[in-house]
C-alpha cells in the first residue's frame, strides 16, 4: 500500500511531538491509519509497565462509520483469553470470531457486540523504552493476507520509533529546562569560556554580581597585573596540565546602574567541559570579605608578608596538627630551594629578587592541588604540605613544578634570568615524636637534589646512603628542642695560650656539646648547622650565655681570675632581634660579667647581617665586652671588617695555620696579620696549633696566643676549679 505515504504523515505527525502530548500524537496517528489501511479500524495495546505510555490511551479502537471516524474504549486487553495470547508474544490471528472455542465464550459475544468478526494483534515490538502492539478489526469474517500483516508490520514499526523518539525528544527538552534551571539557580557565578576566552551561557548571578555579557573578553575585566596570572591558570587547564586549576584576581565591576567602577576580589575555578574540549566551564567565587577580613586580622602571624603564603610557623603548625591527627592516609611534605636566586639578587637587586619570589609562590599555588599547603619557610626556601599523597601522586606533582617552574620567564628591566628549582620530598610518618624528623628528610632530599644538578626533585630513601650522610649531619635537628627542654647541652672550654710570654689569667673559649640519649657527646659541628636552618640557634646561644653567666655567679673567684672568656654567636642570633635584646637585658643584669667576655663572630655571620652586625657591636661595646673576628681570611671581606669595626682579637684562620711549617705562602699571610694586628692593636690567635712545631713557628712569626689540641683539648667547664690548672 502507500507506505511512503504513510511514513510522511507520521513523520508529520511526530515532527510536532515536543509541542504536543504523546496520547494526542497517538490519537491522530492511528486516525490517519485507519484511514489508510485496508480494514474496517485500528487500535494499538501499550504495556503498562512501560514508562510513557502510562500516560497514553492505549485501548482505543479507531473505526471507520458513514459518519466519520469513530473512537471507543477497546476492552481487549482486559479480557482473560486475549491477555493470554498477547503475552504470550506471538501474534493473534482470528479469520472469524465463530472459530474461537468455547473457552472463550464471553469474548466471542462482547466482540459480536462490537461487530467485530475478524481480528489480529502483531507481536509486540520494542523501541528503546517503547514497546506495544497494534492490531486490525473487521466487520466481516476476513482471512488476513501476508501482504497485509507486513503492511500492519511495517505500520507498526514506523509508529514505535516515532513514538520513541517524541518521548527522547521530551526527555530530552525536560532535562534542558531542568539545567538550565539549575544553573540560573546556582549561588555561584557561573559561565562557559571559549578558546578566546570570551564569556557564553552566563547564568543571572554573573550578570548581576559581575556586571559582565555574553560575548565579553574575561581579561578585560582584570587590570594588567593581573591578566597573566589569569590566563596561566587557563592555559594550564587548556594544555591539559591540570584537570582544574584556580587564581584569585581584581575584578573591574562596572555595573550600569553605578557611576565608577568598583573593584571585586574573585575566585575564579577552571575546568575542562568534557563534551566541547576548546570550551572551559568558569566558577566565580567572590572573596573580597575575606580579603578585607585578612586584612584586619593578624595576618602576619601566620602569613609571610611578601608572597602572602603560610610561614614557617604557620606551616610547623599545620605539619604538627597532620602528624598528630589518628589517620592512616598517605601524606607527603616537600622543600624547595630557588636555585641560583642569590644571582638574581647580586645582578637585579632584592627588588627583582622579591618580585621573582611572588611570582614562584603564585605558580606554586596553582600547581598543587586544592588542600595543600604552600609556604614560604624564609628566603628563597619553600615547603608543601600535600594531603593524600603518596609516593606516586607526589612524585607527579614534584615533576610538574620543576618543569612549570623551569619554563617561567623571569624579566626584570630587560635582563632575562633563568629560574629552577630544587625539591625533597618525604612521606609523613605519623608515628614520629615531631615534626623534624619528617623536616630532616624533606631537607636531605632536598640538598641531594642540589648535589644531582640542580633543577630537579628526589624522594627520600631511607635505603640510600647519601642520604644517611646528609640525615645524620641532619639529625640533631630533631634533638634540639628537647635537649633544650632537658637541659641537655653542657658547656666545656678550651684554653687559649699565650705565646709571647707567661700570663697569670687563664684565656679560654666555652665550647658547647650535647649530650645524646645514649650518652654520646656531639660536638657543634654536628647539630649546630641544622640549629641554624631550623631558626633554633638564637635559643642555642640564649642558653650558652644564660648558663655560663649562671656558672660565673656560682664560680665568681674563678670568674675573677680569668683574663677573658671568648663566647662564639651564630650568624642568624645576630639577625634574630629577639636575641638582641634579650642579650643587651642579661648584660644590664650582669654587668660585673661582661668585662670578661669576648664575642666572637664569624666573617660569614657578619656578611650575612652587616647592618645587625654593627648595631650588635655598638651595643656590646658599652657594657665593656670584647670583640673578636674568628676565621680570618676564609673570605673575601675580611680586611675591610679591621677598618670598618674596632676589634679586640682575630683569630686566624686554621687554614693558614695547620699547614703553616710546610707553607711558604701560609707564613707570609700569618706575618701579615701580626703586623695589622700590631699597627691596629689587636690580639692574634692562632687556631688549630696540632704540635710543638707550629706554636714555636707561630710565637716566631710574632702571633700573640695559640689554640688546640698540642696545648689542651677541651674540657668540661664544671672540672675547671682552678684558673691555673688548664695552663701547660
Amino acid at each position: 500500500m502507500q507506505g511512503q505515504l504513510l511514513q510522511r504523515m507520521l513523520q508529520d505527525i511526530f515532527s510536532h511531538g515536543p509541542s504536543a502530548t504523546l496520547s494526542q500524537n497517538v490519537d491522530k496517528a492511528l486516525q490517519a491509519i485507519t484511514e489508510q489501511l485496508d480494514c474496517d479500524g485500528v487500535f494499538v495495546l501499550g504495556l503498562p509497565d512501560q514508562s510513557g505510555l502510562h500516560r497514553l490511551r492505549p485501548h482505543q479502537l479507531y473505526t471507520k462509520h458513514a459518519a466519520g471516524m469513530q473512537s471507543r474504549d477497546w476492552p481487549l486487553a482486559r479480557l482473560e483469553y486475549f491477555r493470554k495470547l498477547i503475552r504470550a508474544g506471538e501474534p493473534v490471528i482470528i479469520d472469524d470470531v465463530n472459530s474461537l472455542p468455547s473457552m472463550a465464550r464471553q469474548e466471542k459475544m462482547l466482540l459480536k457486540q462490537w461487530e467485530v468478526q475478524g481480528l489480529m494483534v502483531l507481536a509486540p515490538i520494542c523501541f528503546g523504552d517503547t514497546k506495544l502492539a497494534l492490531g486490525a478489526v473487521s466487520r466481516q469474517p476476513r482471512n488476513w493476507s501476508e501482504s497485509f500483516i507486513q503492511e500492519l508490520n511495517h505500520t507498526q514499526t514506523l509508529i514505535s520509533s516515532a513514538l520513541e523518539l517524541t518521548r527522547i525528544a521530551n526527555a530530552l527538552l525536560e532535562s534542558e529546562h531542568k539545567y538550565q534551571s539549575l544553573f540560573n539557580q546556582l549561588p555561584l557565578a557561573c559561565a562557559v569560556i571559549d578558546n578566546q576566552n570570551r564569556l557564553s551561557l552566563l547564568n543571572q548571578v554573573a550578570r548581576h554580581s559581575l556586571g559582565v555579557f555574553e560575548g565579553q573578553d574575561l581579561t578585560s575585566l582584570l587590570p594588567e597585573s593581573e591578566k597573566v596570572v589569569l590566563t596561566d591558570a587557563i592555559k594550564m587547564v587548556r594544555d591539559g596540565v591540570l584537570h582544574q586549576s584556580w587564581c584569585d584576581v581584581a575584578f573591574k565591576i562596572n555595573k550600569p546602574n553605578l557611576a565608577s567602577t568598583r573593584q571585586s576580589w574573585q575566585r575564579l575555578n577552571f575546568s575542562k567541559m568534557q563534551n566541547a574540549p576548546d570550551s572551559i566551564v568558569l566558577l566565580a567565587e567572590d572573596i573580597s570579605e575575606q580579603h578585607r577580613l585578612a586584612a584586619e586580622l593578624s595576618f602576619q602571624a601566620n602569613y609571610d608578608p611578601l608572597t602572602g603564603l603560610a610561614n614557617r610557623w604557620h606551616f610547623e603548625a599545620l605539619l604538627a596538627q597532620m602528624i598528630s591527627e589518628d589517620n592512616s592516609a598517605p601524606a607527603c611534605v616537600a622543600f624547595l630551594d630557588l636555585d641560583q636566586f642569590q644571582v638574581v639578587n647580586n645582578i637585579s637587586g632584592h627588588m627583582a629578587g622579591d618580585k621573582l619570589l611572588c611570582q614562584v609562590a603564585m605558580r606554586l599555588k596553582q600547581l598543587v592541588r586544592r588542600g595543600d599547603v604552600v609556604a614560604r619557610l624564609g628566603g628563597d626556601e619553600f615547603a608543601i604540605l600535600m594531603h593524600q599523597a603518596n609516593v606516586e601522586s607526589s612524585s607527579l606533582i614534584a615533576g610538574r613544578i620543576c618543569q612549570q617552574i623551569a619554563n617561567h620567564e623571569f624579566i626584570w628591566q630587560g635582563r632575562q634570568h633563568s629560574v629552577s628549582v630544587s625539591m625533597g620530598l618525604a612521606k609523613i610518618d605519623r608515628s614520629d615524636a615531631d615534626i623534624y624528623h619528617v623536616m630532616s628528610h624533606a631537607d636531605a632530599a632536598c640538598s641531594l637534589a642540589k648535589e644531582m644538578g640542580r633543577n630537579g626533585w628526589h624522594f627520600y630513601d631511607n635505603n640510600d646512603p647519601r642520604m644517611h650522610k646528609l640525615q645524620n649531619e641532619m639529625l640533631a635537628s630533631t634533638d634540639i628542642l628537647s635537649a633544650l627542654n632537658r637541659d641537655d647541652f653542657t658547656l666545656y672550654f678550651q684554653p687559649i695560650v699565650p705565646l709571647q710570654g707567661h700570663e697569670s689569667g687563664l684565656h679560654m673559649e666555652i665550647l658547647l656539646r650535647l649530650v645524646a640519649p645514649d650518652g654520646k657527646v656531639l660536638s657543634p659541628d654536628t647539630f649546630l648547622p641544622a640549629a641554624e636552618r631550623y631558626n633554633l640557634a638564637a635559643r642555642v646561644d640564649s642558653r650558652v650565655v644564660n648558663n655560663l653567666l649562671e656558672w660565673a655567679e656560682r664560680n665568681a673567684p674563678i670568674w675573677n681570675s680569668l683574663n677573658m672568656v671568648s663566647v662564639n654567636l651564630s650568624a642568624t642570633s645576630l639577625g634574630d632581634k629577639t636575641f638582641l635584646q634579650w642579650l643587651e637585658l642579661k648584660l644590664q643584669s650582669a654587668p660585673q660579667f661582661a668585662s670578661k667576655l669576648c664575642f666572637e663572630i664569624t666573617e660569614t655571620a657578619a656578611l650575612s647581617q652587616l647592618e645587625l652586625a654593627s648595631d650588635f657591636i655598638l651595643m656590646v661595646r658599652q657594657y665593656g665586652c670584647k670583640l673578636a673576628l674568628d676565621d680570618f681570611g676564609a673570605g673575601f671581606s675580611s680586611f675591610s671588617y679591621l677598618k670598618l669595626w674596632d676589634l679586640d682579637v682575630v683569630k686566624i684562620d686554621g687554614q693558614f695555620v695547620k699547614n703553616l711549617c710546610h707553607s711558604k705562602d701560609d707564613q707570609a699571610i700569618v706575618r701579615a696579620i701580626c703586623q695589622l694586628g700590631q699597627d691596629m692593636h689587636f690580639v692574634t690567635i692562632g687556631e688549630f696549633v696540632e704540635d710543638n712545631d707550629i706554636a714555636l713557628l707561630l710565637a716566631r712569626l710574632g702571633v700573640d696566643y695559640g689554640q688546640g689540641y698540642h696545648f689542651a683539648k677541651p674540657m668540661a667547664l664544671s672540672s675547671l676549679k682552678d684558673s691555673q690548672q688548664a695552663i701547660g
